[in-house]
């Protein structure tokens, strides 16, 4: 016996499928990209007189940027590693203004009798 789901294979809200019902689709243009491991990629747009489609596209694939040019791709970007404070401030001081530094707060410390 059913397990009594008269609508089975259907959603809710529903009706009858077709471009009378819909109306009709709007014109669209594929425009191919591809990335530099050879993926293709073929978004769609509308299909304008003032149609502006991107130079580059992302590969859904892999990631990499794409571009139009399937010869020529556009090289992957550069991911910079993630840096600690410690880092950034190394950057910015040497290592003997970082020990005048530390010796300054320590002796201001001092100073207050909160260390010894």
């Amino acid at each position: 016996m059913a397990s009594g789901n008269a609508i089975r294979g259907s959603r809710v809200g529903a009706g009858p499928t077709g471009e009378a019902e819909r109306g009709d689709a709007a014109p669209c243009v594929h425009i191919s990209y591809w990335c530099s491991n050879g993926h293709e990629t073929r978004p769609s747009f509308a299909d304008e007189v003032n149609l502006s489609v991107p130079e580059n596209w992302d590969c859904p694939r892999c990631g990499l940027p794409a571009g139009q040019d399937q010869s020529n791709p556009p090289p992957a970007t550069r991911v910079e590693p993630y840096k600690t404070h410690l880092a950034y401030v190394k950057e910015r001081r040497s290592q003997t203004e970082g020990d005048a530094i530390l010796d300054e707060a320590l002796q201001a410390l001092r100073d207050r009798g909160l260390i010894s």
